[in-house]
């Protein structure tokens, strides 16, 4: 073999070398991309199943709820005395309660008017500490959520939203989660969208 064949054949080794490498460079990034795009794909289909889900059953009437008809919903500063415990509607303080987490009962006026622009108000008596912390994770950051107690309410949770109120014994009943999806900002809602901070 002459020197220009020895040439040709150690490009044509080189050449082969390199369209090796290349293509398992080309695999090794495909795999990986894949790696990252099935979990994800599936992480946010399997999210946007449980969302369809949670949304379907919101649809259905959900079983305990009880609906009022609210005949009144005037700002007044005097006491008011609700037909349910606690009020889920009806004559309300001018100021709304902030939305959040309370380590002590709220004033029901102020939260009711919270009601009233599209809170869930989650109110519980003698449940645990650990309950409380489940109660506590479930509002989270969410806007348009109330957690306080409210002693001697007659359940251990209660659900309140304008017009609409659940009782539960565990915080792992899952109609806890169909209620806040249905009713926060729910179609009962008199003043959707009005603030739920910058109150009390």
């Amino acid at each position: 073999m002459n020197k220009r064949e020895e040439a040709q054949a150690v490009l044509a080794q080189a050449r082969a070398k390199e369209k090796r490498t290349k293509i398992l460079t080309i695999s090794i990034i495909a795999a990986a991309a894949l790696a990252i795009v099935i979990p994800t794909t599936v992480v946010i289909t399997g999210a946007s199943r449980d969302k369809a889900a949670a949304t379907a059953a919101a649809a259905a009437p959900i079983e305990g709820v009880q609906d009022y008809k609210i005949a009144a919903a005037n700002h007044v500063s005097t006491p008011v005395k609700y037909d349910q415990t606690p009020g889920v509607g009806g004559d309300h303080n001018p100021v709304w309660l902030n939305c959040g987490v309370y380590q002590s009962p709220v004033p029901e006026t102020n939260a009711v008017h919270s009601l009233e622009h599209g809170a869930v108000w989650i109110t519980y008596d003698g449940i645990s500490d650990e309950d409380v912390a489940a109660l506590t994770k479930t509002v989270g950051e969410k806007t348009y959520m109330l957690l306080s107690p409210y002693p001697e309410q007659g359940a251990k949770i209660k659900l309140s939203a304008w017009g609409e109120q659940l009782s539960v014994d565990s915080v792992d009943d899952p109609r806890i989660s169909t209620f806040i999806t249905k009713y926060r900002q729910g179609p009962q809602t008199p003043e959707p969208g009005a603030p739920c901070t910058g109150g009390i």
